[in-house]
């Protein structure tokens, strides 16, 4: 990928500017077109197939990319230098004129999310890619062509969606027909039937659930917020959407560390810089509470970061978070799923004049002063420290629990299930030891955590607590012990985060078990016992994380009943004497400074003074 030169006097911080953002679209596109069959109808990328298949694989590799192309073109106001439309045009041509034959070109045909479900994903990617570019190759089509891809896009509006942000695909398509004239009572129905299902996941402080049950992830910012935000700039339409779009982004831009990465929390990280989508969105359609200096930071942070990091291999995107790695990978996942990083390219949108554009790199939120804020509605609580630009993510609120699925430990997620995530590490496989982990140890068998009930969360002056609950369940031996439960806060400060657990209800002989941060062995991180441990060892992860191929991961150990207290830091620094009472249910922790946390649970209150 050929990059221009580094701008150090506009960014400081990165030294991209907008002329990298277009050569990094140029790049993707080039390599990736590479793949392409005769009639440029699929991208058939090299690597594993998903569970969909090879065809629908092919799909999503030409949907994906024309989103980058779209933004690119669409963002220069059709100067089209490399001849990507074009090469669109003539793949959704040969791909919509026999959908469902099994031949060289045909694409497969929409239906429902479990029967053949994926190309329901990649027709929003192509409706809101020929939305973008309407004038430069839609209305460039022949009428029997256009009446074949409106025919092929309809199968999106008629079939069964996943139940999350899937509905937010039909909801696109209908967008791009009614803006090309095609709309409909079925079209209107579709986005009705959206939007009703969107305000019933706001959960406030601008985060969605990504449907019914409590999974909070990077699906607020690349989905559940990015289609109805765009929809409606691009209709020129004002809505609730961009306010919360705004809130969205007074918590969600901390979530970038000093070094560009986002949290690696929630699954189909490998999309990776799409992360960054929401961000240029919010600066594209003035939903932002960011100056445009910080909003570039974060942005071209994050572009940068994978860049850097081995993320391109010959050109292409691969599976995984710095290059390949199929621990981290979710089972859909194919050669062209990464592809959905192009999101990010919705940036290219705001003109090369805009103040995006324009104004000095600032730095990111997470590189000023150490900064903890709760957000109560996802349950999650959020710790940076300036000095070494490090984001954790304390999660008391997002399991990935669906309301019908049963809570059994094998259906457990290390994306959502753990109790702390980072800028800096990756949680670590299943079949390995758990990282960030309290688990009841019952007759040999380890608990998990799936379904959290979160029970608070508040910030106060420098720092701040979340709480939650869980029923812990076993793999082995009896699913769960009736009674048995683990009640679980989290109270963050500078580089410091305390981590107390309450278990009730345990059987006679239980024993309970805390594990850390996983990390590279070179780059330790810190597990104190306070109060309740007896033991402490360090285990190892042998398929380590997305960060690191081998892992290290300290544990604590000790027996039921009572309170167990630990600190924890993945700074190198030596943690601070702390002194340490308990009285009753009470925990209370006179720091070296003289502050005091107090954590009681009956009933449950956390303070700092």
């Amino acid at each position: 990928m050929k990059m221009p030169v580094e701008d150090r006097e506009l960014s400081s911080h990165t030294g991209y500017t907008r002329r990298h953002w277009e050569a990094a679209a140029d790049g993707l596109l080039d390599a990736a077109w590479r793949w392409a069959s005769p009639g440029g109808a699929f991208l058939d990328l090299p690597g594993r197939p998903s569970a969909s298949g090879v065809r629908s694989d092919g799909l999503e590799g030409y949907a994906r990319t024309f989103l980058a192309a779209a933004f690119r073109v669409a963002g220069a106001e059709g100067d089209d230098p490399h001849g990507w439309l074009g090469r669109y045009a003539d793949g959704i041509t040969a791909g919509t004129r026999h959908p469902g034959r099994e031949d060289a070109e045909s694409w497969p045909l929409v239906l429902d999310h479990d029967v053949q479900g994926q190309p329901m994903v990649e027709s929003a990617s192509v409706a809101l890619s020929l939305r973008l570019t309407r004038e430069w190759l839609w209305d460039r089509l022949d009428p029997s062509t256009q009446d074949r891809v409106e025919h092929w896009l309809r199968g999106a509006l008629r079939h069964v969606p996943a139940p999350n942000n899937w509905y937010l695909f039909p909801y696109t398509v209908a967008g791009f027909l009614e803006a090309a004239g095609r709309g409909d009572a079925e079209t209107r129905r579709v986005r009705e039937r959206a939007l009703e299902l969107l305000e019933t996941w706001y959960r406030g402080g601008g985060w969605y659930a990504d449907g019914d049950g409590r999974a909070f992830d990077q699906y607020n910012g690349w989905a559940l917020h990015l289609y109805p935000v765009l929809d409606a700039y691009l209709a020129r339409e004002t809505s609730v959407h961009g306010q919360r779009l705004r809130e969205h982004l007074e918590s969600f831009s901390l979530l970038f560390g000093g070094d560009g990465a986002p949290v690696y929390f929630g699954r189909s990280l490998t999309y990776r810089f799409a992360a960054a989508s929401s961000i240029g969105l919010g600066a594209l359609t003035g939903h932002t509470p960011l100056v445009p200096g910080v909003s570039r930071r974060l942005m071209s942070g994050t572009l940068r970061y994978f860049l850097d990091r081995g993320s391109v291999e010959d050109g292409l995107l691969s599976l995984g978070w710095h290059g390949p790695h199929d621990a981290s990978l979710q089972h859909y996942s194919g050669p062209g799923s990464p592809y959905w990083a192009s999101k990010a390219f919705v940036c290219l949108l705001t003109p090369p004049s805009d103040p995006l554009w324009t104004d000095v790199e600032e730095a990111a939120p997470s590189e000023g002063p150490d900064t903890v804020l709760a957000v109560p509605s996802a349950g999650l609580l959020v710790q940076t420290t300036g000095a070494d630009g490090i984001v954790r993510l304390h999660n008391h609120g997002s399991d990935h629990v669906r309301p019908h699925e049963a809570d059994a430990a094998e259906g457990e997620d290390p994306l959502y299930a753990r109790h702390a995530y980072s800028t800096r590490t990756g949680p670590t496989a299943s079949g390995n030891v758990r990282d960030n982990h309290f688990a009841v140890v019952v007759q040999g068998a380890r608990s998990v955590r799936r379904r959290i009930r979160p029970l608070g969360a508040g910030t106060g002056d420098g720092w701040g607590w979340a709480a939650s609950e869980h029923h812990p369940v076993f793999a082995d031996g009896p699913p769960m012990v009736p009674g048995l439960r683990v009640e679980s806060v989290t109270v963050a400060r500078g580089r410091y985060e305390l981590r107390v657990h309450r278990v009730v209800g345990a059987p006679p002989g239980a024993r309970v078990e805390l594990t850390g941060w996983a990390t590279d062995p070179e780059e330790k991180s810190i597990l104190r016992a306070l109060h309740g441990w007896t033991g402490q060892d360090e285990l190892r992860a042998p398929q380590g994380t997305a960060f690191t191929r081998w892992a290290v991961v300290p544990r604590l150990t000790g027996e039921t009943p009572g309170i167990h207290a630990a600190l924890t830091s993945l700074s190198l620094e030596p943690l601070e004497d702390v002194e340490v009472t308990v009285e009753a249910d009470v925990l209370v922790v006179r720091w070296a400074d003289g502050a005091v946390s107090r954590v009681g649970f009956e009933p449950l209150e956390v303070s700092h003074t």
